[in-house]
């Protein structure tokens, strides 16, 4: 992603960046039904939807095996009565049930989104942060009530059926809605013909019912809050297992809290990422909101519960040191980007060193933006590390979100360059030779 872009919100495992076609003068033309694909097109739209609902039950029932191992064969299935229990979709709808009032409750400022191809602006209510506030007091009294937020752990199973099944259903109801909504709101990338691609990718831009964004919400209200909701589960299961945390939960339900927290206070960035800008809403971004973010990317908690790991001190210092690295580049970087963007005459900015381009904008080549052309995701794959260190070194699976987060960013940075390179023409080029280094400086 370019310095003249934001990217401050966790990342789901299906984001994308579709190419926009140009003509011989240079400028943007709408796409038509002969789009690129992404994705592997039709076959990824296929293999996709079952492949990943799978992994996230897959690695559900390895956390909490003895092996816990990712290459163990036959793998621990499940049976049906874990898959399913009556309490898991009522908790699941009360969550999401939740979470819609206080979206539309009059907290926080209301910001408006980027130009629309039509020249209207939507606008957003900006309450994350006070959403997760109020449902970290709400939890606070369920559990000075006495509730069994442990029970979460034998839930989790249950709990992500449902999910799964829920994206597929609200997936149809999205791609079913798109057809009543006019062309202008439909996504660049996700009008093809193509209906099984077009489900995955999702067609319309912005679904919304009155004022209530659908899109919008589901990028960091229920999943991600969800997530660390989960967590806090793993943890007094530990709790009522063991009679206190250990020092690697703590760890882990700290730092991704502190992830969580953090996308939520900066939330207006989202306003600007690809997945509110361009993306259309279907089974990719839905699937990636409610099942992929709540149910895999805590698993080292869900590791923990059964396979409890000794930390000692200067371990947990080292791994906290770290951890603050990674937020520090990762929030440091996105703010000088986002504050570039938004004025570039501020002091913070106006002395950095910038390239200018045909499109009229400028490329900042210093700071941080002049150490690696993606900052963001070095800060974003050291807290990963860090987020996995606490579990030890006996097993792969709770390095699975690092290894995963690695390959997704450095596959997400190859189709960004692609894009800019297309964007800037010859300055992306000149950037590209002042800052040689892609991700990890001097490697990579």
């Amino acid at each position: 992603m370019d310095a003249l872009e934001n990217n401050t919100v966790p990342s789901t495992p299906l984001n994308r960046r579709p190419i926009m076609k140009r003509n011989s003068q240079g400028l943007k033309q709408r796409p038509s039904h002969d789009t690129e694909r992404e994705f592997g097109g039709t076959l990824g739209a296929l293999c996709i939807p079952i492949l990943l609902p799978l992994t996230v039950m897959f690695l559900i029932c390895v956390s909490r095996s003895p092996e816990a191992s990712l290459l163990q064969w036959p793998p621990a299935l499940p049976s049906t009565d874990q898959l399913w229990d009556p309490l898991a979709p009522l908790l699941l709808l009360g969550w999401i049930s939740l979470h819609a009032l206080l979206y539309v409750l009059p907290l926080g400022k209301v910001s408006e989104g980027l130009v629309l191809r039509n020249g209207t602006r939507l606008k957003y209510p900006i309450n994350g942060f006070h959403s997760l506030c109020i449902s970290g007091v709400l939890l606070m009294l369920l559990l000075g009530l006495g509730a069994p937020l442990g029970s979460l752990f034998e839930l989790l199973l249950p709990l992500a059926a449902c999910a799964i099944a829920g994206s597929y259903l609200f997936s149809l109801y999205l791609y079913i809605r798109s057809f009543w909504v006019p062309s202008h709101a439909l996504a660049s990338g996700g009008n093809t013909g193509n209906p099984l691609y077009d489900f995955f990718i999702g067609r319309e831009l912005n679904p919304r019912i009155g004022n209530f964004d659908l899109k919008y919400f589901c990028e960091l209200r229920p999943g991600l809050i969800g997530w660390v909701v989960i967590n806090l589960g793993m943890l007094m299961k530990e709790v009522e297992l063991r009679g206190s945390p250990s020092l690697a939960m703590i760890l882990v339900n700290s730092f991704q809290l502190l992830y969580v927290a953090d996308a939520l206070w900066n939330e207006e960035a989202v306003l600007t990422t690809m997945d509110i800008v361009h993306d259309g809403f279907g089974f990719m971004l839905v699937f990636g909101d409610l099942a992929w973010v709540p149910f895999t990317y805590g698993m080292q908690a869900a590791f923990l519960v059964v396979h409890p790991q000794a930390l000692s001190s200067l371990g947990a210092a080292a791994i906290i040191a770290l951890n603050g690295v990674g937020y520090y580049v990762f929030r440091k970087s996105n703010s000088q980007k986002n504050q570039f963007r938004r004025d570039p005459t501020h002091p913070s900015v106006a002395r950095l060193e910038t390239i200018a381009t045909a499109t009229g904008k400028r490329l900042l080549v210093s700071g941080w933006w002049g150490l690696v052309r993606h900052p963001n995701y070095l800060g974003d794959l050291l807290m990963a590390l860090a987020w996995s260190l606490p579990c030890g070194f006996s097993h792969l699976l709770p390095y699975f979100y690092v290894i995963y987060f690695a390959v997704l960013l450095i596959h997400r940075e190859d189709r960004d360059e692609r894009q800019c390179r297309a964007k800037y023409g010859l300055a992306w080029d000149t950037y590209c030779q002042r800052v040689p280094y892609r991700i990890f400086p001097y490697v990579y």
